[in-house]
């Protein structure tokens, strides 16, 4: 019977589990994420986990991964300095799709090329102008992106410039036609940017659970999810980082339906740093046609149709202020509990807590800490004279927030560290709030009581305090949490209903009527609101958060054993799946081009030129699932052909051809190749 090793690596925690190919989970084990070395926790989670079983390590017929890693770098604004090489386009197309604020102010480098629409050069490519801008750029750059205009249509330039950048720096370099076929520059720039920021943490993430296993005795294949929950093996991640951002809310769906057997449904998975939301239909997730949106930034990468929001047990609680009117609100950012900073840092948190609380006058970061954290696959390269003091100045102690500042003007400075991945900030959180109230009892629950009580001294737009007792404000945290996951879940549920209730679904969620509704309103009207579908909660604290979440919306909620583990479960219990786009264009009438992997090619016929690109595709897309780690391979097609009839007649425009390759992943022993490959 073969075991297979599933391991999750969120923001707080790392889990691991073991499944038999009897579907049936053998045990499961927890272990904080250790950021500055995330082998650390894999190893704690792993041990663990085999520890409970007994299992052997050379047992171990599969290791599968998932991460919410790469979501929560681009919810936080995390990731390390890079340069976009930015070839045909204008300075205004950086401000479009995202752009600008995907770059933080990093370098750029325009260059001139380029192509047009149907393939043919736009303008000579200035290879020594891009190499004299490369020799001149200012201090290190890890990492680097390379967008063309219309390099969908033809790649040439991006792969010059990747052998150029890659000749003088050596640095890892993001072609943007490697990660979509699909037009829109800029906004396939911006994604080519992300997955160039996030190449480092990922590598660094892969690297340091293969030497663990490898450390251990488990040799098997190293598999990891990607963002619609396929497989794919551990160098092709590497490769592509982008692709692994919502892995993990990925492989969560994945590992719901497993584990409750529901096919509608939504699933809410909170972690520490987000909370994802999704819909099963028909027992799968719908994949987003438009591209994986997490936070500000819609990319175009294929995941997963879920919204993801900044919004978990880890969220910093703030106040939001607007003229005369104040809110408790939670996120976008994570920050590391006060409680959990208390175990980590006790000879720092709890005397000043203690001081904090029995002085008078309040400080203006009362219950919030500096911890020194340097996070795997982050560079403190490129940081400003600001920046890099108060860096030195923290050391490697945790540090009171409010000794550590000498100026306000360094709070940018903290910031700037903290989305570098230099430092983690310590402040309130749910998670605290729920040790106050006895929900949780993971941590330190004294330093939890404290921080809530700094906080009520806090002061809403009146001038009164936040709340009178750190009861009644880990209530009103808890509380807050709820109406947060219910404007999350209504969001989607509006997305996907059928109807067009002419307005958006953020719009329609938080309307005076819906709200009304939930509210189960009698006046001169009756109005009621409810979900239609039960809604599977998922994630460690969902068993203490997610029953008010049911009641508020009016429908079963569903939280199943193992819940708090379904990440991992679900990342050994996918299938590798690689797709291969290509597209064909009406060039003249009986001409038809196929933009296809190997280049372009010109058909006189329609049925011919598709039957030429699909045999093409399938060829690209088996190759690339089986070095993805799948075997037993089939293919599937997708066909998007537009057309538009004049005087009576049918008239081609273009068409879109998919390629999707999958197999099951390959397993200890097995040899590393297809029988037949098949074609559906």
């Amino acid at each position: 019977m073969a075991i297979f090793l599933g391991v999750d690596t969120g923001g707080t925690y790392t889990d691991a589990v073991l499944v038999d190919s009897k579907d049936a989970v053998i045990a499961s084990a927890k272990s904080l994420t250790t950021r500055h070395d995330l082998a650390i926790g894999i190893g704690n989670a792993v041990s663990g986990v085999l520890g409970k079983s007994g299992t052997a390590a050379a047992d171990i017929a599969l290791c599968s991964l998932s991460t919410t890693l790469a979501t929560n770098a681009l919810v936080e604004g995390h990731g390390t300095r890079i340069c976009l090489v930015f070839i045909g386009f204008s300075r205004l197309d950086i401000a479009r799709q995202g752009l600008d604020e995907a770059l933080k102010g990093d370098p750029v480098i325009r260059v001139t090329g380029g192509h047009l629409a149907n393939g043919a050069e736009a303008a000579g490519f200035d290879a020594a102008g891009l190499r004299d801008a490369l020799h001149a750029l200012d201090g290190p750059v890890p990492g680097f992106a390379v967008a063309s205009q219309f390099a969908t249509r033809n790649p040439a330039h991006e792969v010059t410039a990747r052998n150029i950048i890659r000749d003088v720096t050596g640095a890892p370099v993001t072609c943007s036609h490697e990660l979509s076929t699909r037009l829109g520059g800029p906004k396939r720039a911006m994604t080519a940017v992300l997955n160039a920021r996030l190449i480092g943490m990922i590598d660094s993430l892969i690297s340091s659970a293969e030497a663990y296993f490898l450390s251990i005795g488990i040799t098997a294949p190293l598999m990891v999810v990607r963002g619609d929950g396929a497989l794919i093996s551990g160098d092709l991640a590497r490769e592509r980082p982008i692709e692994t951002i919502l892995s993990g809310p990925a492989a969560s769906i994945v590992g719901a339906r497993w584990l409750t057997g529901q096919d509608e449904a939504f699933v809410s998975d909170i972690g520490g740093t987000t909370t994802d939301v999704a819909v099963l239909h028909d027992g799968r997730p719908a994949i987003d046609p438009k591209g994986a949106r997490v936070g500000d930034f819609h990319t175009m990468v294929e995941a997963v149709a879920l919204r993801t929001t900044g919004l978990g047990g880890d969220s910093e609680v703030h106040m939001a202020y607007d003229g005369l009117a104040s809110d408790l609100r939670l996120g976008p950012r994570r920050v590391v509990p006060v409680s959990l900073a208390a175990v980590e840092w006790a000879n720092v948190v709890l005397p000043a807590l203690d001081r904090q609380s029995g002085s008078d006058k309040a400080g203006e970061f009362d219950g919030r800490f500096v911890l020194p954290c340097r996070l795997s696959g982050y560079s403190a390269d490129g940081l400003g004279d600001r920046e890099a003091r108060l860096l030195d100045r923290l050391g490697t102690q945790a540090a009171e927030m409010n000794t550590l500042l000498k100026a306000r003007i360094e709070t940018v400075a903290m910031q700037k560290l903290a989305e570098r991945g230099l430092v983690m900030i310590s402040a309130l959180t749910p998670s605290d709030a729920a040790h106050v109230l006895g929900l949780l009892e993971t941590w330190n629950t004294e330093a939890a009581h404290m921080a809530t009580q700094l906080f009520c001294r806090k002061r809403t737009s009146a001038g009164l305090p936040v709340a009178t007792a750190p009861e009644i404000l880990a209530q009103k945290i808890v509380d807050q949490l709820t109406e947060q996951t219910v404007q999350a879940l209504l969001e989607v549920a509006f997305a996907e209903d059928k109807r067009d209730f002419g307005a958006p679904p953020a719009e329609l969620a938080s309307h005076t009527l819906t709200r009304a509704g939930l509210d189960h309103h009698r006046g001169m009207v009756a109005l009621d609101a409810a979900l239609h579908l039960p809604i599977v909660g998922l994630g460690a604290s969902a068993p203490a958060y997610y029953g008010a979440v049911g009641a508020r919306l009016k429908t079963p909620m569903i939280v199943p054993d193992h819940a708090g583990v379904a990440n991992a479960i679900g990342a050994v219990t996918g299938q590798v799946a690689i797709r291969q786009t290509a597209t064909i264009t009406a060039e003249s009438e009986g001409c038809f081009r196929g933009h296809m992997p190997s280049g372009r090619q010109d058909f006189t016929a329609e049925g011919a030129a598709i039957q030429a690109v699909e045999a093409e595709l399938a060829e690209t897309a088996t190759e690339r699932a089986r070095s993805a780690g799948a075997e037993g391979v089939s293919v599937r097609f997708e066909r998007d052909i537009r057309t538009a009839t004049l005087d009576g007649h049918r008239m081609f425009i273009e068409a879109e051809i998919t390629a999707i390759a999958h197999g099951r992943p390959r397993i200890a022993g097995e040899r590393g190749h297809d029988q037949d490959t098949q074609k559906e």
